[in-house]
């Protein structure tokens, strides 16, 4: 297939035939969805169904883990499609989660912290792969991305709901504290080659720093408006 930098790829047959580094480029990001998405729903997410402290909260919180799931489900029945093995969109010991996992999640305040935060820098990747070239993974980002709005704004209703309280508002600012300097590195290292790539094939758009500095505001923003702050964090270094 002939094919030039900003060209489309419309359907599966199509991407078979795309240059190589093109098809490596995309795997690379199905792999990391379907990773990250099934991680998240396992450690986070389902989890807190128990923690959630009433049957309503329940409830929103099965949704959101049944959601979480289905975009692995997604992600994983794309990669199927274009060639990619089942055991390659698992965690595993040569492919990782990404560290922001790694948080010990122990209150209900915490998970919805991770929401508030965690579903923001989701739902920004998700806008740069909206535009993605290759119409399947751009079909599959438009189609993810109420439910990862849905999300963010499960966070920030009920950090809402918290911070009503004088107790409420120390735990969540206190989660804040904690898991936030986890997730400028969400966005990757600046310069990255992969970005490189990812953009000059228009499969994404924007440089990682320039992501992760519209999060970093909008995140100040969005934090500000529950009356708390962002501690001061570090951000990726090449």
């Amino acid at each position: 297939m002939s094919m030039m930098p900003g060209d489309k790829v419309e359907t599966v047959n199509e991407f078979l035939m795309a240059p190589e580094e093109y098809r490596q480029a995309v795997e690379k990001i199905v792999i990391s969805h379907a990773i990250n998405e099934l991680y998240g729903a396992q450690v986070f997410d389902e989890p807190a169904i128990a923690l959630a402290p009433t049957p309503y909260s329940k409830w929103l919180t099965c949704r959101v883990a049944m959601e979480e799931y289905g975009h692995h489900v997604r992600f994983r029945d794309l990669g199927n499609e274009i060639g990619i093995s089942q055991e390659r969109m698992v965690p595993s010991n040569t492919k990782k989660p990404l560290s922001i996992f790694e948080f010990p999640l122990e209150t209900w305040e915490e998970f919805c912290v991770i929401k508030l935060l965690a579903d923001l820098a989701e739902i920004i990747q998700v806008e740069d792969l909206a535009l993605c070239s290759f119409l399947p993974l751009r079909n599959l980002s438009r189609m993810t991305m109420p439910e990862e709005r849905f999300h963010a704004q499960f966070g920030k209703d009920f950090c809402t709901e918290i911070c009503e309280s004088e107790e409420g508002k120390k735990k969540v600012q206190d989660a804040i504290n904690r898991y936030f300097p986890m997730l400028p590195s969400f966005f990757g290292r600046p310069n990255s080659k992969n970005n490189e790539i990812y953009r000059k094939w228009s499969i994404k758009q924007r440089k990682n720093e320039e992501m992760l500095e519209d999060y970093m505001k909008r995140t100040k923003d969005l934090v500000e408006e529950l009356g708390l702050t962002l501690p001061t964090v570090t951000e990726p270094k090449l």
